[in-house]
């Protein structure tokens, strides 16, 4: 197979992770809410703390803190550590810690955590810049930019299906770690495709696909064109690739409470993208189940009357994340959980209970149009 765009790669990675992957599904709030690739055990805290709250002039009543307390009550338990809540956004702010999470939310101290999936919401970021320059288009077929690295019997798959899961890529169960190109030759060497755009069906190898293809089009790493064109000119600070980690484009990313945030409100309010990719970036494709868009958000209605929240979560190291808001802004929520992975049932309710708590009072005519 021709593979001669690899040499556009100007950073190499050390792939030290060994042993099989393992590709689990968080089902939160009654959503499918994927993780990618727990990794192994994390370096976490010892011991546990009291719960710690903070808060700063929360609107009318809007964040409830009753609920958020319970929600984060009873940790450590043996399915979930620690947990970690920050809420912000014209609601007011609320920050809160329990169980095994004893660093702080916010600061130059702040605590740092593998934010597994949520790195595809910064992948799909950066291809959106390249279709904004007209140097990628999301109708374009993948296998023009990487050719050979899918089988040549695959039909084509455009640009935007990957980003929106509607690929029709089969699942990775033949998956092994290594580089990004092992990685996807390796999730295609067993099982048979489905049609690409007609049907929804997460998959990790997506956000590997797509970071070689920022890799070509752009003739630069994939760090030094996430380095480039988000970390230092959004100033996140704490945010950052290791290594090590092969989860890589699709789900290799460490980051704070801090940083997700500032991320995620500069790339809803159309601060990285013109306004064509921002709009894309709240468009789902309409296929059944289909729940990602056209630039990687998740569209998801909180259950109970909640309003309707995008964002992304993620799995990875022993942490269990995520990053929603509404669209307009009216509130934004990052959590992440210090999961053991012996009990999923009881991991997927204390996950939901905190996202549910995290939105729960918010109302439309405070952040109107949201």
């Amino acid at each position: 197979m021709t593979n001669s765009w690899t040499s556009v790669r100007t950073s190499t990675r050390t792939n030290s992770v060994v042993g099989k992957a393992r590709w689990t599904a968080l089902v939160a709030a009654g959503a499918a809410l994927v993780g990618v690739a727990v990794l192994g055990p994390t370096s976490a805290p010892a011991s546990a703390a009291a719960p710690s709250w903070t808060r700063s002039a929360p609107v009318d009543g809007q964040i409830d803190i009753a609920a958020l307390r319970t929600a984060l009550a009873g940790l450590p338990e043996p399915s979930v550590r620690g947990a970690m809540v920050r809420i912000s956004g014209r609601d007011g702010r609320w920050t809160g810690t329990a169980g095994e999470w004893t660093a702080p939310v916010d600061g130059p101290h702040a605590g740092e955590f593998a934010v597994g999936s949520v790195t595809k919401l910064f992948t799909g970021a950066l291809v959106l810049q390249l279709v904004g320059e007209g140097r990628l288009s999301l109708d374009e077929p993948v296998q023009a930019h990487l050719p050979g690295l899918l089988p040549r019997s695959y039909a084509p798959i455009t640009v935007g299906q990957l980003l929106s899961h509607t690929s029709g890529l089969q699942k990775p169960e033949c998956v092994r770690p290594g580089s990004p190109v092992e990685v996807v030759r390796s999730a295609v060497s067993c099982g048979t495709p489905t049609a690409p755009g007609t049907t929804a069906q997460y998959n990790g190898i997506n956000y590997f696909l797509a970071g070689l293809l920022v890799e070509k089009v752009s003739g630069l790493s994939y760090e030094a064109e996430l380095r480039d064109r988000i970390l230092r000119p959004l100033g996140l600070r704490h945010t950052r690739l290791p290594a090590d980690d092969w989860a890589w484009a699709e789900g290799g990313l460490v980051s704070t409470s801090g940083d997700l945030t500032r991320f995620m409100n500069v790339l809803m309010r159309g601060g990285l993208h013109r306004p064509a990719e921002r709009a894309a970036l709240f468009t789902v494709p309409a296929i059944p189940d289909a729940q990602f868009s056209l630039g990687g958000l998740m569209r998801f209605p909180v259950p109970g009357g909640g309003p309707v929240v995008w964002g992304k979560t993620g799995t990875n190291h022993g942490y269990t994340s995520g990053v929603f808001a509404t669209q307009g802004l009216g509130r934004v929520v990052v959590y992440s959980t210090l999961t053991t992975g012996k009990d999923s049932a009881r991991e997927t309710a204390r996950v939901k209970g905190i996202v549910g708590a995290a939105f729960k009072g918010y109302r439309e005519r405070v952040a109107a149009g949201a």
